[in-house]
């Protein structure tokens, strides 16, 4: 009898060990919410590094003009866009509506607002976006894909 249940109790054991360990959604959520913020204080304070740092590696977006963008492409757009100086660029934290997260996927429903000014010419827009964040091996959740579009075009950028 206790033969069998040592091995009824090994048996558990090793279910239980290989069971994968469930995250904590909350915590990845407030993980990828701070990732968001991050980007737009170092958009604000024209890091490029640091815009670009929450892009994962194989990022794969779709914006209006560039149905297929990669990391790199868009990494060297933002720094030349936050390179020209004549231009006063500014976003607000994001609108996040909605996160997912499933296991080392998270989805993200979210809402951007942009200001660019030029001389006296402002003009803010609203984009709407949608984010799948891939968790990294370090850990760090970072934007895998991502769909961005605005309902209007901002005439300072034009």
């Amino acid at each position: 009898m206790l033969r069998k249940l040592l091995a009824i109790l090994a048996v558990l054991a090793g279910v239980v060990m290989a069971a994968p360990a469930r995250a904590d959604a909350g915590s990845d959520k407030a993980a990828i919410t701070e990732r968001l913020r991050g980007w737009a204080d170092a958009f604000n304070a024209r890091n490029a590094a640091g815009v670009c740092d929450v892009f994962a590696p194989d990022l794969l977006s779709t914006v209006p003009e560039v149905l297929d963008g990669n990391r790199d492409a868009l990494c060297t757009k933002l720094a030349a866009l936050l390179a020209k100086s004549e231009l006063s660029l500014h976003y607000d934290s994001p609108d996040i509506r909605e996160i997912i997260v499933s296991g080392d996927i998270a989805v993200v429903r979210l809402f951007w607002t942009l200001t660019a000014r030029k001389g006296t010419e402002q003009s803010v827009t609203h984009e709407a976006g949608m984010d799948i964040f891939k968790r990294q091996p370090d850990g760090r959740w970072s934007i895998a894909r991502f769909m961005s579009f605005s309902t209007t075009p901002n005439s300072v950028l034009q």
